[in-house]
């Protein structure tokens, strides 16, 4: 029982180290650490993919070199976290201010999203993730206050 407490609290420990990687601007190779080479990133249809998107591991560093060009800044803060074996489900709070205008949003424009991601984990790598994106209304740009 212990074994699979300490493997769960590994795999946590790994979904939150790569979500702070990608909030603090790690480059594609530096996220593609996390990832096993057979990851699979689902994205499900949201605001801005309406049609949803499925990404293997080339698919992801593009998508990653791609919003370090379109986000000026952004912040992932993971508000809850809950692991079962090789699975973990993360709650995150999300928003970016964009470096370029992106449809009718111009630069500067801070999005925001409540996140729902599921992974699998598998010896010490990210094999599988999928994402449920939840954007917020647009509202003033002004970055949140994520401390609370």
């Amino acid at each position: 029982m212990s074994h699979d407490r300490d493997r769960e609290s590994r795999n946590i420990d790994l979904a939150v180290r790569y979500h702070r990687a990608v909030s603090d601007g790690a480059s594609a190779e530096e996220i593609t650490r996390f990832l096993a080479p057979e990851m699979v990133h689902e994205e499900m249809p949201n605001l801005l993919f309406p049609d949803g998107a499925v990404r293997d591991l080339d698919a992801m560093r593009e998508a990653a070199e791609r919003g370090q060009d379109a986000m000026a800044e952004q912040r992932f803060e993971v508000r809850n976290a809950i692991a079962a074996g090789d699975q973990v489900a993360l709650e995150v709070e999300w928003w970016g201010r964009l470096a370029v205008p992106y449809g009718p949003y111009p630069v500067g424009h801070v999005l925001r999203a409540r996140i729902a991601a599921f992974l699998r984990i598998e010896d010490g790598r990210i094999v599988a993730q999928r994402n449920y994106d939840c954007y917020e209304p647009t509202a003033p740009d002004a970055a949140p206050d994520l401390t609370r």
